[in-house]
C-alpha cells in the first residue's frame, strides 16, 4: 500500500479545509443575520475573532494539501469545499430557499476539479 501515507495526507487537508470553511462561512455570513442591528464594525471583530479559528485551520491544511497537490489543485478544492459548506449553511442557517443554481455552480466546479486533476 504505497499510496497509503499520500492517501491520508489528502484526507487530512480536506477535514482541515471543512472545518476551516465552516468557521469562514460563519465569518462572512453569519452576521447578516444576527447582528444585523448592531453597528458594522461591531460585526467586523465578531467576524475578525471568529476568523482566527478558520486560519488556525486553513494554513495547516494547506501546507499538508501542497505536500502532494498543485497550486491549482488545492484552489479548486477550497472552491469546492466552500461550495459544500456554504449551500447547507444558506439552506439551513440563513434559511435561503433551494435554488437551482447551486447545482448547476457545483457542476460548473466538477469541471474545473476534472480539469484540475486529470493526469
Amino acid at each position: 500500500m504505497p499510496n497509503l501515507p499520500q492517501f491520508s495526507g489528502v484526507l487530512s487537508f480536506i477535514g482541515l479545509l471543512v472545518l476551516s470553511n465552516v468557521f469562514m462561512t460563519f465569518a462572512w455570513y453569519a452576521h447578516l443575520k444576527n447582528l444585523s442591528a448592531r453597528p458594522w464594525w461591531i460585526a467586523v471583530f465578531i467576524s475578525w475573532g471568529i476568523a482566527f479559528f478558520e486560519y488556525t485551520l486553513q494554513v495547516p491544511a494547506n501546507r499538508i494539501g501542497y505536500q502532494q497537490l498543485s497550486l491549482g489543485q488545492l484552489k479548486i478544492a477550497q472552491e469546492v469545499i466552500t461550495l459544500s459548506v456554504f449551500i447547507p449553511f444558506a439552506l439551513f442557517y440563513m434559511e435561503e430557499p433551494f435554488k437551482m443554481d447551486f447545482i448547476w455552480a457545483g457542476l460548473c466546479l466538477l469541471g474545473a476539479v476534472y480539469f484540475m486533476f486529470r493526469s
